[in-house]
């Protein structure tokens, strides 16, 4: 007999519950308004609210079905590499853009993360990191005017 706890199904319904209730309660921090005049608040709640919902509905869905023959979460073998390098990937961001800016940063989240990948190589992490970098830098720093330095050197 499977258990049923085992289930993609529970565990992804159980986690989208957590992450709306933490968003709806996260979001009473701010005026929430009316719904004819809404606060900063409201569109937060409201995401969280739905998102509890949604993540119930797959949550008795994980429950009410049975497991099928070989069904598993975790693979065979754990993609430690991979989970390394996405792990890595948003640390690089936070500690380049702290000290080089948004330039360096989003290259170095994304050659590290792009590593993770059991094809990658450093040439093609490389190119993806770049072209990256500068469509992002493009499109935040000049036409969304995101208040966040270029290049910085923040020794």
């Amino acid at each position: 007999m499977p258990i049923m706890l085992r289930k993609k199904d529970f565990y992804a319904g159980l986690l989208m519950v957590l992450l709306g209730a933490g968003i709806g309660l996260n979001a009473t921090t701010y005026t929430l308004g009316t719904f004819a005049h809404m606060g900063p608040g409201m569109f937060p709640f409201m995401l969280g609210v739905l998102m509890v919902l949604v993540g119930a509905l797959i949550f008795i869905t994980g429950l009410a079905t049975p497991l099928e023959e070989g069904e598993r979460i975790l693979p065979a073998a754990m993609e430690w590499r991979g989970w390394a390098c996405i792990l890595a990937g948003p640390l690089m961001f936070v500690l380049f853009g702290l000290y080089f800016g948004m330039a360096a940063a989003t290259f170095m989240c994304v050659f590290v993360s792009a590593l993770g990948d059991r094809t990658a190589t450093l040439k093609g992490s490389a190119v993806l990191a770049a072209v990256v970098a500068v469509v992002g830098c493009l499109l935040f720093s000049y036409v969304l005017k995101v208040p966040f330095p270029l290049y910085r050197w923040g020794f």
